[in-house]
């Protein structure tokens, strides 16, 4: 079937891409070294496209890889370009969030744009998602696929889902936290989520974090066990799962005690106690985040999650 056979109608919905199509190169988030941002213009080249980068992507900053000004610039050109379907962050680390109180004032372009990045972008995917409808997805930064960390399982998602050549993605590692994970049952909603840390970072604000009616994906890096406690206390108390239909833990990476070896990681029982507590299925071990090994996912596109003993969930690429 033809590639231009699949594009949909839907104008909340991102078209698949061609060889030779554009990639927006974008930098919403901290700079890059010179050899990570060649090799990650290197990499859309292999992958049968055309990196589209600003001359001057990087300024200067004391945190970030440009003004705030300057990346959002950057930002709106490749959102409101008319001859590209596709941005994609060249790395995460932080400033994505100073960049909302500019993207709440942008007009939601006509053409739907698929993002791709995560970690500090989380805010960005929760904006396009939950503001403008948009699908995006939750992978890999460029500046990583450039340096080859990327595995053949990765990069094979990553073409089969930009090129339509698979219609969903499944991932099928997942285990229940709680009696009602366990429980035989098929919910049918919409993946959204991503970094714990930045989506504790948007409460209080005028683009919080919302996840009702939703399944929510986590992950982090680098956070002990009384700082994922502190931060899901946090979501629970500013009513973020209330109407969420479940829960699923990703990576979690880092974060050791100063504690025993047995007590080296106590995120991993401060999630045992969430799962417990929690009254929505709670699973773990999904394939994303900051781990070795991540899988791209797609948000806010029809998913089915089969619950169970064996438990998988299913997530249509747009």
């Amino acid at each position: 079937m033809s590639l231009n056979n699949l594009v949909a109608t839907n104008n909340n919905k991102w078209d698949f891409l061609e060889l030779g199509d554009l990639v927006e190169v974008v930098a919403p988030a901290s700079s890059s070294e010179p050899r990570d941002f060649n090799n990650a213009l290197r990499f859309v080249h292999k992958f049968g496209l055309v990196p589209r980068a600003p001359k001057n992507i990087f300024g200067k900053d004391i945190l970030c890889a440009n003004t705030d000004e300057m990346r959002f610039r950057h930002l709106k050109k490749a959102l409101t370009a008319k001859d590209s379907r596709v941005l994609w962050s060249l790395r995460c680390g932080y400033g994505s969030l100073r960049l909302m109180p500019y993207l709440i004032k942008l007009k939601k372009p006509s053409q739907p744009k698929l993002f791709i990045g995560y970690s500090d972008t989380t805010g960005l995917h929760n904006f396009f998602n939950n503001y403008w409808d948009w699908p995006t997805v939750h992978g890999s930064m460029l500046e990583e696929l450039g340096r080859g960390e990327g595995g053949k399982r990765e990069l094979l998602d990553f073409y089969s889902l930009i090129f339509g050549l698979e219609e969903e993605m499944q991932y099928d590692t997942l285990v229940p936290m709680n009696a009602k994970a366990r429980k035989k049952s098929v919910i049918r909603s919409k993946v959204v989520g991503g970094n714990l840390a930045i989506i504790s970072a948007t409460m209080g604000t005028p683009w919080a974090f919302t996840a009702r009616g939703k399944i929510l994906v986590l992950e982090d890096i680098g956070e002990r066990g009384y700082r994922v406690d502190r931060m899901l206390v946090q979501l629970q108390q500013a009513g973020v799962f209330k109407g969420v239909r479940a829960l699923i833990f990703g990576d979690f990476v880092g974060g050791e005690e100063n504690r025993e070896e047995d007590c080296l990681y106590l995120w991993r029982d401060v999630q045992k106690k969430f799962a417990k507590e929690a009254h929505f299925p709670v699973l773990k071990g999904l394939p994303f985040g900051h781990g070795v090994f991540q899988r791209p996912i797609p948000f806010n596109t029809a998913s089915q999650l089969h619950l169970g003993s064996s438990p998988w969930l299913r997530v249509k690429v747009k």
